[in-house]
């Protein structure tokens, strides 16, 4: 049956495009054919099957030959235009197959439309992209000007994006919300689990309080699904890719987006404020899905004792909770309660490129926005050794130091690292918190061993870092040819900058050396002569 339809639909898009092609109306070609306009309508959109005497007597009217156009029927030739458009990742996001573009092909004004509206939007916001950019530029060398690196706050934020505010909206609450942690409390009691959850749990928490179903099923090719909620169904479909600790945490999480439905916890957190982007409100639940999750495995009262006990040693604590060291680096930024108060931490995720996924100041440091960072920190350092957990004090452009420490987390697929993800989990507190930390490091002399750094090359105020990878917008970019720094986008400073100016004005003589050279010389030969005749 499916290949009659695709037949069918084969051949009202040939006739009707080979109609198009002679500008003849759809009324017209009814009326010479002895249909209604109506049934040669429902034929080209393929919705009624053509009989051969028709098709001879169209053919014939055509005047195409009925073995040829036969032979192409097979064929699903798509307007070259439109086929470039396949391997756009916006049409990919919107699921647009050949056939529906198939489809278009038989339409060549609305194909040409589309393809020319299609590379317009392009253009259009890449040009947008990069105006953004420039006023953020602007914008930024203007109000931080005359304010100095953690504390100056930026003024109007071109670039401020949905992760952005997500990232705000964690920080004015210090990353804690009661009502999570309570209905996890709640569910853990009315279950009576233990202190570590296995996968099975929790999935037995799904089915009897929330009348969900689970099932495994492999995503289609292309795909990077790991888990689906389907509330029509009542269904959560998992990867079989997952392993235990990420899928306890997926169940868990799918949990905490139910129990918010239920609860229209969302709302009552978010309360009347408005947030700048669509996109930010339903990042923020799926935020708070997490935090849900978190609280469900790793309970606040058990996980603050241990936290306690252990003095923030991350691995240990995931081996004693059963869960990653990534959940628990997240966990850990979460202790604000303010009867059972925690350490203050920032929190980094970085990839082997530098790219900051994830981030939140507790501690408050600032981060750039985009995403990047210094590349003298911790967490980009700690794949070098991603066998080690990597530690260091760190001194800030304004005095402030830090004591951070990372460690990198693999999870390869197939035995591959490439096909796999490799991420950096950074941690950091104040430098005087680190004595009380399983990772602290000693000093005698906190300023000698902590390492200078700074938030990111393009806001950093250092003059004297042998790693730049891009010249600050807090100093005039200027260079000089013969004075070569440790780092070409090192700021060339006052005093330098007047020795390349005294460099720049000497005049050589005939000979090439240098006219200040020259009189110089000549003074120190009259001065041996004065010497001599005394």
């Amino acid at each position: 049956m499916n290949n009659d339809n695709a037949l069918n639909a084969n051949v009202g898009l040939k006739l009707r495009g080979l109609r198009l092609q002679r500008n003849i109306k759809q009324a017209d070609a009814a009326k010479d054919l002895g249909v209604s306009p109506a049934y040669l309508n429902l034929i080209e959109k393929g919705k009624r099957v053509m009989p051969f005497p028709l098709l001879w007597k169209a053919l014939r009217y055509f005047e195409q030959d009925p073995e040829q156009f036969m032979s192409t029927l097979g064929e699903g030739r798509v307007d070259e235009a439109l086929a470039k458009l396949l391997d756009e990742p916006l049409l990919k996001s919107l699921d647009i197959d050949s056939e529906s573009l198939q489809s278009l092909s038989a339409e060549p004004k609305l194909a040409g439309t589309v393809a020319a509206l299609f590379n317009l939007y392009k253009n259009t916001r890449t040009q947008l992209e990069n105006v953004l950019a420039q006023l953020n530029v602007e914008e930024r060398t203007r109000t931080q000007g005359s304010t100095s690196g953690l504390g100056s706050t930026p003024g109007v934020r071109f670039d401020y994006s949905p992760f952005d505010e997500v990232s705000d909206f964690l920080e004015k609450h210090r990353n804690y919300f009661p009502e999570l942690e309570e209905q996890a409390e709640g569910l853990r009691r009315d279950f009576r689990l233990e202190q570590q959850l296995t996968s099975s749990n929790i999935i037995r928490m799904l089915e009897e309080r929330f009348d969900f179903k689970v099932q495994i099923e492999r995503a289609a090719s292309g795909s990077s699904v790991v888990r689906r909620l389907d509330l029509d169904t009542r269904t959560l479909t998992l990867s079989p890719d997952l392993t235990e600790q990420p899928l306890k945490f997926q169940v868990a999480a799918s949990i905490g987006l139910m129990v918010m439905d239920r609860e229209k916890l969302v709302e009552r957190i978010l309360g009347a404020g408005r947030m700048r982007h669509g996109e930010t409100e339903r990042l923020i639940k799926v935020n708070l899905a997490n935090y849900f999750a978190g609280a469900l495995m790793l309970p606040y009262g058990e996980f603050f004792k241990e936290v306690q006990r252990t003095r923030y040693d991350v691995e240990l604590l995931s081996n004693i909770f059963g869960t990653t060291y990534e959940t628990v680096a997240h966990r850990i930024c979460n202790l604000s309660d303010p009867k059972r108060q925690g350490l203050p931490f920032h929190f980094l995720r970085a990839d082997i490129a530098g790219n900051i996924s994830k981030r939140y100041s507790g501690t408050g440091i600032r981060f750039a926005s985009g995403g990047g960072s210094c590349a003298k920190w911790a967490v980009h350092l700690a794949f070098l050794n991603p066998s080690q957990i990597t530690r260091q004090y760190s001194i800030m452009p304004d005095g402030t130091t830090y004591f951070c420490f990372a460690k990198v987390q693999l999870q390869p697929i197939e035995g591959s690292i490439v096909k796999g993800t490799a991420y950096s989990i950074g941690l950091g507190t104040h430098a005087e918190n680190a004595k009380y930390l399983a990772y602290g490091l000693p000093t005698n002399d906190l300023r000698k061993d902590a390492i200078p750094s700074g938030i990111s090359c393009r806001f950093c105020e250092r003059t004297d870092c042998n790693q730049r990878a891009a010249a600050s917008y807090r100093f005039a970019f200027a260079f000089d040819e013969y004075t070569k720094k440790d780092c070409f986008f090192s700021p060339l400073l006052v005093h330098e900058k007047e020795k390349a100016e005294r460099n720049g004005n000497a005049e050589p003589d005939g000979n090439g050396t240098e006219a200040s050279e020259k009189h110089d010389s000549l003074d120190r030969g009259a001065r041996r002569r004065k010497v001599h005749e005394n």
